[in-house]
C-alpha cells in the first residue's frame, strides 16, 4: 500500500501538489473517492437541513458550518461540498497534526474522525497523540474513545468507531 507524506516530511511532496491544492486530497483522486464514500457512509446524505443528536442544525453529509433550519441542497451540491471541506479544513489539519506517514485507509479513518469530531478535538486526541509516538495499533484502538455525543454513548457512533477502527488496522 502507498503512504501519503506530508509537506512538512518531504518538500519534493508539497511541489508536487496540484496549484492552489492545501492537502493531497484532491478532487478526481481515488483518495478524495475513498475519503468522501467513508464520511458518506457513515453521515448519509440529507439534502433538507435537520438537527443533529445534540440539536446543532446540519444538513447534507453532516455538514453544519453555515447551516440554517429550512435550508435545502442539491445532491451534486452536497458532494462538492464534502470535498470542499475535507480538502481545504480537514485533510490539512490530518496532515499537520498527524505527523507519521499512513496509508489511504488509515487516512481515510482518521479524515472521518477528524470531520465527526472537530478539528480541534482531532488534533488533541490520544488517536493522534499515540500515532505520532508511533502506537500505532493503540492509536486505531483509540477511535473507541470517541462513542459519545452530548455526555451519552451514541450507538450510531460505536458502530461507526469499530468501523473506523477496523479500516485503520487494516493499515497497521
Amino acid at each position: 500500500m502507498p503512504f501519503r507524506l506530508f509537506a512538512k516530511a518531504a518538500p519534493a511532496v508539497a511541489a508536487a501538489l496540484p496549484k492552489g491544492a492545501k492537502s493531497r486530497l484532491v478532487a478526481g483522486s481515488a483518495l478524495a473517492a475513498l475519503a468522501c464514500g467513508t464520511v458518506t457512509g457513515f453521515e448519509g446524505l440529507r439534502t433538507t437541513a435537520y438537527r443533529d443528536v445534540v440539536g446543532i442544525p446540519t444538513a447534507c453529509v453532516g455538514e453544519t458550518k453555515g447551516i440554517r433550519m429550512g435550508m435545502t441542497f442539491t445532491k451534486p451540491q452536497c458532494e462538492a461540498m464534502l470535498l470542499q471541506r475535507l480538502s481545504e479544513d480537514f485533510a490539512p489539519a490530518v496532515e499537520r497534526c498527524a505527523r507519521q506517514p499512513m496509508g489511504d485507509d488509515l487516512y481515510a479513518a482518521h479524515l472521518s474522525l477528524a470531520y465527526n469530531i472537530g478539528v480541534g478535538a482531532y488534533c488533541k486526541s490520544s488517536v493522534v497523540r499515540l500515532w505520532n509516538a508511533g502506537e500505532r495499533r493503540a492509536s486505531c484502538n483509540a477511535f473507541m474513545m470517541w462513542d459519545k455525543a452530548g455526555g451519552r454513548v451514541v450507538a450510531g457512533l460505536v458502530k461507526r468507531r469499530e468501523a473506523e477502527r477496523a479500516m485503520c488496522l487494516k493499515g497497521v
